[in-house]
């Protein structure tokens, strides 16, 4: 999943970056109310984190843009603003959620969950195909032949095949998946990735399609 991270503190925004990415989020960071409006503009999105003191356009204001321009992007406030009427302000304005800084990241990251599966616009509890499930909140994958654990970029790999069973995905469509814009991507990073799964999963669950991409198979419920 794709997350742009609106936070203008570098130290906080280092640290949910890195929380992020080791989350298997591809994460776009940027730091005022301008870059955000012209990256939504850009790019798409499973969901925003918005700090409300951020220069150029403040918080709220994005927010608007937000809702104006995308409707169904799902937005978490992130802020030192703890008092009821922001809360209240933030979630009149459109916002999904509303945590208050400082927060653990689990709870950050078990709030995304949530929020993307009311949106609709991302994964639901346990992903699955009838042959294998991934469960999001622990990276565990299972098949019939038992349970394993995967890095955060082979979860997010197989999370965005598993997304569309029977789609094929291009090495494009998954480095979008997989990688923030400033991480650097070694022209076979997607097939050793492949490679992983396959070696813990089993050689059929991720098929190539020659000249166009991969995919796994819709399996059966």
């Amino acid at each position: 999943m794709r997350a742009l991270l609106i936070e203008d503190d570098r130290m906080i925004g280092r640290a949910i970056e890195h929380a992020l990415r080791d989350a298997a989020y591809a994460v776009d960071w940027v730091r005022d109310g301008e870059a955000a409006i012209e990256s939504i503009a850009a790019d798409a999105y499973d969901i925003a984190l918005l700090d409300l003191g951020i220069p150029k356009l403040d918080g709220l204001a994005v927010l608007q843009q937000i809702r104006k321009r995308q409707e169904r992007l799902p937005v978490i406030i992130i802020t030192a603003r703890d008092g009821v009427d922001d809360r209240i302000r933030g979630l009149d304005f459109g916002a999904d959620d509303y945590i208050v800084k400082p927060f653990e990241i689990r709870e950050l990251l078990a709030r995304m969950r949530a929020v993307t599966r009311r949106q609709g616009s991302g994964a639901p509890a346990i992903l699955t195909n009838g042959l294998v499930s991934l469960d999001p909140a622990t990276h565990e994958a299972r098949t019939a032949h038992g349970a394993c654990e995967l890095t955060a970029r082979e979860f997010a790999l197989l999370q965005a095949l598993l997304a569309r069973p029977g789609s094929i995905l291009s090495r494009v469509d998954l480095e979008r998946h997989i990688y923030g814009w400033n991480e650097e991507v070694d022209s076979n990073a997607v097939e050793f990735l492949i490679h992983g799964v396959r070696r813990k999963l089993g050689a059929e669950l991720i098929r190539n399609v020659r000249g166009a991409g991969w995919m796994v198979p819709r399996g059966t419920p």
